[in-house]
């Protein structure tokens, strides 16, 4: 490896998924700048599969590192990841996702858009593992990762209407030490669904007065499961994100015990007051609408969970 640090460093945390990440892998080693520009850090997070062994037949690849990380959690991973990269920028790309051609240049592209860029982030096109679901509307799909704001590159101002991922995002590393990283009271520990690292994260560099940029020309493909085609993931998922919103408030807030079950009490009150809301919860309906409107309806479900508590380990 040459002696001078790269300009970037691609992240890439797994934990158990060594079928999916010799792809990734491979698609981030074939980007078209100079080797020298860039390296390939894989943050192996305690997996128990052949992910050791699948790095290993990469061992020709002068700009690969492997790097171990024994705490189980994606927060962990991530932080492992940009505090043993020696790039400028990280940029994280995730274990089932596949780099396009052009993606690493279009990340050192967009932090030069703005002069106060901090994070940027960009398309992410599903590869569906199993036919799409007729009941499956445009704004359930989004939890699948699938992002596509733009076809020209823009500021995001506010993270709750637009929002880069994880599986397709890179910041600049002295702004990640400047926030601390990612809080690893937030997103995945083995198979809870707990999420919103990324978009916290986003958040807090936001407050900082750093901007947050799409850019189309950073894409990748991300895998949909078909394991995730059902009904019941997507009900899971909508009511782990309402978990997640409440860790995030917690965080930001941290209000007392009494101030928190007001909370709860206030959001368990205006949820009451829908009963028609609440009865489609109990009514199964192939109905794109009806079922978004379910989905949506268990965020709040699961908010009023998280700041009882719901999210404790």
């Amino acid at each position: 490896m040459s002696e001078r640090a790269p300009l970037l460093s691609v992240v890439i945390c797994t934990h158990n998924r060594a079928a999916y990440l010799r792809k990734a892998v491979a698609s981030a080693l074939a980007q078209e700048l100079p080797g020298s520009e860039f390296e390939v850090l894989v943050v192996d997070n305690r997996s128990t599969d052949d992910t050791a062994r699948v790095c290993a037949d990469f061992a020709g690849a002068p700009n690969l590192r492997y790097v171990h990380e024994p705490r189980l959690g994606l927060c962990h991973a991530r932080n492992t990841g940009w505090r043993s990269a020696r790039g400028t920028y990280v940029v994280y790309l995730d274990d089932d996702a596949i780099a396009e051609p052009g993606w690493l240049a279009s990340a050192k592209a967009a932090f030069e858009i703005e002069p106060d860029t901090g994070v940027v982030g960009g398309r992410v096109d599903p590869i569906w593992e199993g036919e799409r679901p007729a009941w499956l509307s445009d704004d359930i799909a989004l939890s699948l990762t699938i992002v596509d704001w733009s076809p020209e590159p823009k500021r995001i101002p506010d993270v709750r209407v637009e929002w880069l991922v994880g599986a397709n995002m890179a910041i600049r590393a002295d702004v990640l030490a400047e926030v601390g990283g990612f809080d690893p009271r937030l997103d995945r520990v083995g198979n809870n669904m707990l999420s919103g690292g990324d978009v916290f994260l986003q958040k807090q560099i936001l407050e900082r007065g750093h901007a947050c940029v799409y850019h189309p020309g950073m894409a990748v493909r991300h895998l949909a499961p078909k394991s995730r085609l059902t009904k019941r993931w997507f009900a899971r998922r909508y009511y782990w994100q309402g978990i997640s919103d409440a860790v995030m408030e917690l965080i930001a807030a941290d209000p007392s015990p009494g101030r928190r079950l007001r909370l709860a009490l206030g959001r368990a009150a205006r949820l009451l007051a829908r009963p028609r809301a609440l009865l489609n919860l109990l009514r199964p309906s192939d109905d794109p609408a009806r079922f978004q409107e379910r989905c949506f309806t268990l965020i709040e479900v699961g908010h009023v969970a998280g700041l009882l508590g719901a999210a404790r380990r």
